[in-house]
């Protein structure tokens, strides 16, 4: 089965590494191995973004989708909805880009 980098964007990294976490654990329950889920800043996608599968914008900083889509136009990017990202949801998150992206 494909192994999946996920890259999350969040104003500081920090709250979002706990999520990605869950969006593994539940990438798992989907019979992915490997999958890589790693959180950064925005300012910190220039190094982690290149080979993702997928970027993933915190809702904090959903106003800056525009230009990380001119930034990286051959990686889609999805903003968290704001109450799965409260919730620390990673199972809908994952199961939504699932069902999206058809992994």
């Amino acid at each position: 089965m494909k192994k999946l980098k996920i890259t999350l964007a969040c104003a500081g990294g920090m709250s979002t590494s706990m999520l990605c976490k869950k969006i593994i654990a539940a990438s798992e329950k989907k019979g992915y191995t490997g999958t890589e889920c790693n959180a950064y800043s925005v300012a910190g996608l220039n190094l982690a973004a290149p080979g993702s599968d997928v970027i993933l914008l915190g809702p904090q900083v959903s106003y800056q989708k525009d230009t990380v889509v001119k930034n990286y136009p051959d990686i889609p990017v999805v903003v968290i909805d704001m109450r799965d990202y409260g919730m620390m949801n990673g199972e809908k998150i994952f199961n939504d880009l699932a069902q999206k992206f058809g992994w």
